[in-house]
């Protein structure tokens, strides 16, 4: 793929869609870093200073001195570290049930699972939140990961992958002595590393910007995630007196998704395309 789209040839026009895409998607992020850079008095003034100088680096250390922001990254980096890795374990096991085991109401479980995708996640909410209500899971790590960990899209996209490798590996595997549990483990699962790779940079980037359920979940700030700690941070944007201390917040704040799509960008692109690296 990387060949080929080094060997395209863009014409002028493409070339200015592409160059016009680009800088309308860039405009914003780069508002927010000029904003970021301001002093909150001179924003508080006139937020077009934006583009003049003297810049200034004040917002990013009072980051560094005493926010919140370093807990409630912490909180995003268990809660979707957590999730991530619930999903990608359970999601293959199950994955491979359905792809190789022969049991009852399988065919009627998997439709299940499928319908899974067309239920919004509002209709649930409240039987969910009196649940973990009951068994006191509010304002917990269990209570913000348990949730994430129902993927019936993972389970389907690894289902069609275990279903794309020859049966014949696991039939020589268990000739050898191998259990299934082994030959999932020691054979079929290091070949989806690369479906896994695809599976866990979208859970993790889905948990990462997660809003609605650590919103209602979360209700003390020092469990606040990212998304809902800055949330409650903005208060109301057009009177707030920190403008430049909030940019700053979300620049920060983006960091560990820029260094997840630096290290996983192949993985993402070709997702995106509708492909599986194998």
């Amino acid at each position: 793929m990387a060949a080929e789209l080094r060997r395209a040839r863009f014409t002028p026009l493409q070339l200015v869609g592409v160059t016009l895409g680009a800088a309308l998607m860039i405009a914003p992020l780069a508002w927010t870093l000029l904003l970021s850079l301001k002093a909150n008095s001179e924003l508080l003034r006139d937020s077009a200073t934006a583009f003049s100088a003297p810049y200034t680096l004040e917002n990013y250390r009072a980051i560094l001195g005493g926010s919140m922001v370093f807990r409630w990254l912490a909180n995003s980096l268990v809660v979707s570290l957590g999730t991530t890795v619930g999903v990608l374990l359970l999601c293959s096991l199950a994955g491979y049930g359905f792809a190789r085991l022969d049991f009852p109401f399988r065919r009627t479980l998997f439709v299940l699972v499928l319908l899974g995708l067309a239920i919004p996640e509002q209709a649930v909410i409240l039987s969910r939140h009196r649940l973990f209500a009951e068994l006191g899971l509010h304002n917990s790590f269990p209570g913000l990961i348990l949730p994430g960990l129902v993927s019936s899209f993972g389970v389907f996209f690894m289902t069609q992958y275990f279903r794309g490798i020859p049966k014949e590996l696991d039939e020589a595997a268990m000739l050898d002595g191998a259990s299934r549990l082994k030959t999932f483990f020691t054979v079929l699962l290091p070949l989806t590393v690369p479906a896994q790779a695809t599976l866990g940079v979208f859970t993790f980037l889905a948990s990462w910007n997660d809003y609605w359920w650590p919103l209602i979940s979360a209700t003390r700030s020092d469990m606040f995630t990212l998304t809902v700690g800055l949330a409650s941070s903005q208060m109301n944007y057009a009177q707030t007196s920190g403008l430049g201390f909030l940019m700053a917040q979300a620049v920060f704040a983006s960091i560990p998704i820029f260094i997840v799509y630096l290290i996983f960008q192949k993985q993402i692109v070709r997702a995106m395309a509708g492909t599986a690296v194998r």
